[in-house]
């Protein structure tokens, strides 16, 4: 997979986490611990996004 397929697929993940993350806040019986742990998991996808975005242009 090239760079930019990778970048690519990050941001799908990325998205997808996002969707989960605002499913698991609907929930009335909120699990923190695993919305803490899928709010670190998409943050570290966006850094991974934003560092390898320059290596593309």
């Amino acid at each position: 997979m090239n760079l930019a397929g990778h970048i690519t697929e990050l941001r799908r993940k990325h998205e997808s986490l996002a969707r989960t993350i605002e499913e698991e806040q609907r929930r009335p019986a909120m699990n923190d611990l695993e919305l803490s742990r899928l709010k670190r998991e998409k943050l570290k996808l966006k850094e991974e996004i934003v560092r390898l975005s320059p290596a593309i242009h």
